[in-house]
């Protein structure tokens, strides 16, 4: 039988372990699940010491992810992104300042953030998936301007452009 699930592998030069620790100190229902090690074996091809860490496994809201330190060869960028759905402004407020604590200010715009690792996060609160697919297309057309303009998402200055 198989699992049928997929996990989520994030490649880091050497942070995978600072990272998964960091996401886990900001969403609840998260945890550290695995920690594996470099060994001298294939030290000639991946050339990390012996005992460094090679991934981390964990889970954020039951959803699983591995973090591997690969090396420098890759890097994050924003074709790749983590959507959060926000029930109300203060889930909004709270994972965009944690999340974009340290992070590359310039690319915070419509919702979307990149965090201290360059890693993409969109910050959406629900209520603007509603808006936004309304029948009355001058009413979503109104709040797709409006968070045009935006780099957090305001629900409030988003639910005046909807109302008009």
């Amino acid at each position: 039988m198989s699992l049928n699930k997929i996990t989520t592998c994030l490649w880091f030069d050497t942070q995978a372990e600072e990272a998964a620790n960091h996401y886990i100190s900001i969403f609840k229902n998260s945890k550290l699940l695995h920690v594996q090690r470099y060994t001298e074996v294939g030290k000639e091809i991946h050339g990390h010491e012996p005992g460094s860490v090679l991934v981390v496994e964990f889970e954020l809201n039951e959803h699983p992810f591995v973090a591997l330190n690969g090396g420098p060869q890759f890097t994050f960028n924003e074709s790749i992104s983590f959507q959060i759905d926000c029930a109300n402004q203060d889930e909004v407020d709270y994972y965009w300042e944690k999340l974009g604590e340290g992070g590359d200010e310039a690319k915070h715009q419509c919702g979307w953030l990149a965090d201290k690792f360059g890693v993409s996060w969109q910050v959406v609160p629900t209520a603007l998936k509603e808006m936004l697919n309304d029948t009355d297309n001058a009413k979503a057309d109104r709040v797709m301007a409006e968070m045009m303009k935006m780099k957090k998402l305001d629900i409030a200055a988003l639910r005046n452009a909807y109302e008009g």
